[in-house]
């Protein structure tokens, strides 16, 4: 359900910043106005990339050792 409103909310957004995409170069309170809703935009994809994570995938992501390269195996010969 949460995901349902956060598509919607950003397809709201989106509507919102095309309208006002023609008004942006008239006036100031125009080009804040859109930068602030492409700062929303951002903020729910966020959130909604957040929920659609899968919690359990990522604590095994951070419990696995990760192999670091060396600047020395960059110069060896295969």
């Amino acid at each position: 359900m949460k995901k349902h409103q956060l598509k919607k909310q950003i397809y709201q957004k989106e509507l919102q910043i095309k309208k006002l995409h023609l008004h942006q170069s008239s006036s100031d309170i125009c080009n804040q106005l859109y930068n602030t809703l492409i700062l929303e935009k951002a903020i729910l994809k966020k959130e909604l990339e957040n929920l659609e994570k899968n919690p359990f995938l990522e604590r095994i992501k951070k419990a696995l050792p990760k192999k670091e390269k060396l600047i020395c195996d960059y110069f060896k010969s295969v």
